[in-house]
């Protein structure tokens, strides 16, 4: 019988170690394979709000800090150190698009998102946009492809913004960015 108890990291214990690995960009969270610690009572908010033990995280730099070690694998999401894997609960995606910059104009445009945690995301092949539409009220939900399986859900003022860039495109209405064309909605289905 194996008598050696399991501790579950901190938060205290993964920002330090977010710390350490992150002093030179993003850690290379896909190449770590620590063993699973657990979950840690952690979550993010459709808006973005990091909440720990059901208060919000109300410093930004350690919203950033856990952001830069957050890697989802299937449809689950985790925080990932070298030595240490704990399992978050994410109610949509993990980061919001608040706000974008368009460059160029019509099909040679392209839009870059800044995410609430400082990320920055040019819209084309490696960050596609997809808009998921509620099955009831077809209100939409347009998401954008910040890093390596992990989507900014763009916020409704950015959208609104997105929709006034658009243009229709083989029978759709949707944007150009990058050099590629990402629909929104059927052509047919705008009054």
């Amino acid at each position: 019988m194996n008598d050696e108890k399991i501790v579950k990291p901190s938060a205290e214990s993964l920002a330090s170690a977010a710390r350490k690995a992150a002093k030179g960009g993003l850690p290379p969270v896909h190449l770590w394979n620590p063993d699973f610690c657990g979950d840690l009572d952690m979550r993010i908010a459709r808006d973005g709000t990091w909440f720990y033990l059901g208060t919000p995280i109300g410093r930004p730099e350690l919203v950033r800090l856990f952001s830069t070690i957050l890697r989802k694998d299937g449809d689950d999401y985790f925080l990932v150190t070298p030595v240490e894997k704990v399992g978050i609960t994410v109610d949509d995606a993990p980061f919001v698009a608040v706000d974008f910059e368009v460059t160029g104009s019509g099909k040679d445009q392209t839009l870059t998102f800044e995410t609430n945690v400082g990320d920055f995301a040019p819209a084309g092949p490696d960050h596609p946009i997809r808009v998921e539409r509620d099955t009831e009220t077809g209100e939409p939900s347009p998401y954008v492809l910040v890093r390596a399986n992990l989507e900014a859900l763009i916020d409704r003022k950015s959208f609104y913004r997105l929709v006034d860039t658009g243009a229709h495109h083989d029978g759709w209405f949707g944007i150009w960015s990058g050099g590629e064309f990402f629909p929104i909605i059927p052509s047919d289905e705008l009054t």
